[in-house]
């Protein structure tokens, strides 16, 4: 049987199969098969939450500070990071047009101009000939998207766009946290370094005060060469705490999206501001609240997409074509034209590719399972990061209290040391041992209580900052 036979045989037998299925190929998006626990391990130790609001898109009002909440509105509008995903975001939406874009028939308009002279020469003479022609020509070409290759495309674009989405309300939501516990840190600097310099201070009183009793004949060289060594160790504490002030400031000037050199600064301090609760909700929640876990689930959609697109690949390529013309024997005029129109279809069937596109749904479905296994461990991670940060609020908040504690306890011990030392009742090193436990319960409650601001800002972030999507790629359930 000729070629010229067996075309008709082949357009006839691919329309009827078109004709016969007339629906395009779907593809499940798979869950994660993992049971989620009906409630947190560590809420019980976190404290009673029971009044406790949920986290509200505005999370960092709720530390009470205009000046952190100002820090956070200036970072969301200047910072590099944010405008890198901003136009993230618009080049998944110009990929979602331009794979939309193949969904509808493309029409070319043509027109063309020519001249030309021919001079043929022999012995007996020559003959000079010229042509003119003017045309303009309309195509139009279309591919019927009969098995839903094109539209699967447009789907896993549509799902690249929407975790592309969520990835930047991922970013702003860690710019946000970002901000906040770089500013903490900073205000922890600071007052560690004032805490050193009121140490230093009380050093150089005792000083001061052995020297006086050493006049009188109530004290020794050796405790005037102790607390002369107290001075300058106590002195050397403070560069280290001044250089971690300085680079604090710097990286929350960086956040901000300002040079180095123009840091922020305040005259905030950590008691300023408030540790608020939150409500953690279930752990089901989990799922909805967190955007870097919508962004896991869109792209699942997106992939369940390329599946649907790789195996409508395999089917035949169904394309009509129209195209209609005027032409004229004149130079740029279509004066007593000369019509044409056609309309042609097409099918298109690969026979052998060596086992390309096979290897390309392989390839799909492979990624696929990739992307399931990535959205469960990001599910685990998200559980056991919610745990942690309950499990660290509680143990914070009980820590900064006793340390208080201590702390009310060694500033009295110092007063009475200090009071004895001058009656001649105890000896210097009584003095220098409660300068030393004053100074380390000061320092450990600055530590603290960043501890706790800090853990508070990551309780929020973990819980997804109140974040809600507006629009979620759903699981799909439904079968090819």
């Amino acid at each position: 049987m000729t070629f010229s036979h067996l075309l008709p045989r082949l357009l006839a037998s691919g329309l009827a199969a078109m004709l016969a299925t007339g629906c395009a190929i779907t593809e499940p998006v798979p869950r994660p098969d993992l049971a989620l626990p009906s409630t947190w391990m560590e809420a019980a130790d976190a404290g009673d939450m029971s009044t406790a609001p949920a986290p509200s898109d505005a999370w960092w009002r709720s530390f009470g500070s205009a000046h952190l909440a100002a820090l956070i509105e200036e970072a969301v509008v200047a910072s590099p990071d944010l405008r890198v995903q901003a136009e993230r975001v618009k080049q998944a939406e110009l990929a979602l047009r331009i794979a939309g874009a193949s969904l509808f028939p493309t029409l070319d308009l043509g027109g063309d101009a020519g001249w030309r002279r021919s001079d043929s020469g022999d012995r007996g003479g020559s003959v000079v000939s010229e042509t003119r022609s003017t045309g303009a020509s309309l195509s139009a070409n279309y591919e019927l998207d009969l098995w839903g290759r094109l539209a699967a495309r447009t789907d896993s674009a549509a799902g690249a766009l929407a975790a592309t989405r969520f990835d930047r309300d991922a970013a702003r939501l860690s710019l946000a946290a970002a901000v906040a516990t770089t500013w903490f840190d900073t205000l922890a600097a600071q007052e560690r370094l004032a805490i050193a310099y009121e140490n230093l201070a009380i050093a150089e009183r005792v000083l001061k005060i052995v020297e006086a009793r050493f006049r009188n004949g109530a004290a020794s060289a050796l405790d005037v060469s102790r607390q002369r060594t107290t001075v300058p160790t106590q002195r050397a504490t403070i560069e280290p705490l001044a250089v971690r002030e300085r680079q604090t400031r710097s990286a929350l000037a960086i956040l901000l999206g300002r040079v180095p050199q123009d840091a922020p600064r305040t005259d905030a301090r950590l008691a300023d501001v408030a540790v608020p609760a939150v409500a953690p909700g279930l752990p089901a929640e989990l799922l909805l609240r967190r955007p870097d876990l919508a962004s896991a689930e869109a792209r699942l959609a997106a992939a369940s997409a390329d599946i649907a697109a790789a195996r409508a690949a395999l089917l035949p390529r169904i394309s009509l074509s129209a195209s209609a013309g005027i032409a004229s024997d004149l130079l740029l005029s279509l004066a007593d034209p000369s019509n044409t129109v056609s309309i042609s279809a097409g099918l298109l069937q690969t026979l052998f590719d060596g086992g390309v596109l096979r290897a390309q749904v392989d390839a799909a479905r492979s990624r696929q399972r990739e992307l399931v296994e990535s959205y469960r461990a990001a599910i685990l991670t998200a559980l056991k990061e919610v745990e942690d940060a309950l499990g660290n609020a509680g143990r914070d908040a009980r820590q900064e209290a006793a340390q208080r504690e201590i702390l009310a306890e060694a500033q009295r011990t110092l007063r009475l040391a200090e009071l004895r030392y001058r009656e001649g009742a105890d000896e210097l090193l009584t003095v220098l041992d409660a300068q030393r436990t004053l100074f380390v319960a000061q320092d450990a409650l600055a530590q603290l209580r960043q501890a706790r601001l800090t853990g508070a800002v990551a309780l929020y972030k973990v819980l997804g900052g109140g974040w809600q999507a507006e629009s979620r790629v759903g699981l799909a359930s439904d079968t090819p």
